[in-house]
């Protein structure tokens, strides 16, 4: 790891021989890609000779919300998987000195104190393959993460082979509002307690979760407990909410996009409603649109073997079918 990485970002050291997906308690085998400022969080997952998919996570969440299941499928795919963590998530650097972004520039999206935008975190995400001397990779994000691949490759366009953004939004201002309940379920204070904070996530789950699909509660108890132990900080999810707030509208430029692009979203998301899926493939040409009956806004393990092969078919698409 860099010898200049953020000393408040926790660290452990991974034992030789620690398997692909972690050690015996699921934990990634995590390293390092400096980004400027920062350094960011990836694990591979794979033939490293495998087609390269850069896996980028949503609002406060971590590289281990992109299951390492799920990436195990890819893998079978003949996929080199990377997942990664966004600035301020998980233990990629947490950005402790920029403090919190006041309120009403947060909830009105005004850039008055923004301490970075979804360009910079694009860049992260470049930065990654960078750091791994990868040319071109497809990119693939949900929710904040599809907002962050689609800035990625209007920014990068030579850097991304195929897209796939899922549960996400063009940064239109009419697909930006939530349900109330489900914005206030995001947005609820989280537990500073072990077990207040996986009560927490199984509420959260049921509330902005798939109706049609609910999870599993042990596998979600775990997600919750390797979450904690990396490391919660949201004081970092509003500081990345500020930039989700204030992004610009990307449909007009979207019409750039040359990669073969996937819009994955759920029919049931209240969160980020299926219109923002819609008009993400409406502004991409060519792009496939794929919306899930009773899929709400998180990534149901059952349609896991569906997405891999929804994305395995979009990575083999060479332009226009």
């Amino acid at each position: 790891m860099d010898s200049n990485a953020d000393p408040n970002r926790p660290v452990i050291a991974p034992e030789a021989g620690t398997p692909a997906f972690g050690a015996a308690d699921g934990m990634p085998d995590e390293r390092f890609a400096p980004s400027g400022p920062v350094d960011i969080a990836y694990e591979e997952i794979g033939d490293s000779s495998g087609r390269p998919i850069l896996l980028v996570p949503g609002l406060g969440t971590q590289m281990i919300h992109w299951d390492s299941e799920l990436c195990g499928m890819l893998a079978a795919r003949g996929f080199r998987v990377i997942r990664m963590e966004n600035r301020d998530s998980g233990r990629s650097t947490i950005l402790s000195d920029a403090g919190l972004p006041d309120p009403v520039s947060l909830f009105l999206g005004l850039k008055r104190g923004l301490r970075y935008g979804l360009e910079e975190m694009a860049d992260d995400a470049i930065a990654v393959l960078d750091h791994l001397g990868i040319e071109r990779a497809d990119l693939a994000g949900f929710s904040m993460g599809g907002m962050i691949v689609q800035a990625a490759v209007l920014r990068h366009p030579e850097r991304v082979s195929a897209l796939t953004s899922i549960m996400s939004r063009t940064g239109h201002r009419a697909d930006a509002a939530p349900d109330p309940r489900h914005g206030l379920a995001l947005l609820k204070t989280r537990p500073d307690d072990l077990e207040s904070f996986i009560w927490h996530m199984k509420r959260l789950s049921e509330v902005i979760g798939s109706p049609a699909y609910r999870p599993d509660p042990e596998r979600l108890e775990r997600m919750a407990r390797m979450a904690w132990t990396r490391g919660i900080h949201p004081e970092g999810t509003a500081r990345q909410l500020h930039a989700v707030n204030t992004q610009t509208d990307r449909t007009g430029r979207l019409g750039e996009v040359r990669a073969p692009t996937l819009v994955i979203h759920g029919a049931a998301d209240r969160l980020v409603f299926p219109r923002g899926g819609r008009r993400t493939a409406a502004a991409i040409p060519d792009a496939r649109l794929r919306v899930f009956e009773g899929m709400g806004h998180d990534l149901p393990s059952q349609l896991w073997p569906r997405f891999a092969a929804e994305i395995e078919a979009n990575a083999l698409r060479t332009g226009a079918d």
